[in-house]
């Protein structure tokens, strides 16, 4: 029987540019409980916040000035809600942890993620340390209680139906 010898080689030039791919960072975002969430190209921090409740816009689709962003959301999608605004009614598909159920972000199209022009992901709901509770965590938690009080502003109702 012949004997196999086999040899490689690894060739590359100092000379060489960087590819777009190779220059493009993923950044790796987790759940307060540790689970994975979101893998994505920009940081969460650079990305435009929406006025309405603080959430990170991340652009799905292209459009005619800007590209979409690349990502990849690891969250199971739950019922929708309808959450009554200032200027009216907004209808919210939510994505949730797949190990806690923390609400994560949520999309104004129903399933799957990226359907839609936008995904908002809930201030304080990812961190970049598996296991460390983010900053911003707790930001906003006198307005979640006035929500539980019943504060007539701010209710929810489930499936587009007034609430009990």
């Amino acid at each position: 029987m012949p004997k196999v010898v086999s040899r490689s080689a690894v060739s590359s030039s100092t000379d060489a540019r960087p590819t777009a791919s190779a220059a493009a960072a993923l950044r790796v975002y987790y759940c307060i409980c540790g689970e994975f969430i979101l893998v994505i190209e920009r940081s969460l921090s650079a990305l435009p916040k929406r006025q309405t409740d603080g959430a990170t816009i991340i652009r799905c689709q292209d459009s005619g000035t800007e590209n979409a962003i690349v990502l990849k959301l690891n969250a199971i999608s739950t019922d929708p809600v309808l959450v009554e605004r200032s200027g009216g009614h907004e209808r919210q598909y939510r994505f949730s942890c797949p190990r806690c159920n923390l609400l994560v972000g949520y999309q104004s199209t129903p399933p799957p993620v990226k359907s839609g022009p936008y995904l908002y992901i809930l201030s304080g709901a990812l961190t970049q340390m598996q296991g460390q509770v983010p900053k911003d965590a707790f930001d906003g938690e006198a307005a979640l209680n006035l929500l539980e009080a019943g504060d007539p502003i701010s209710m929810v109702a489930r499936d587009g139906m007034p609430p009990n």
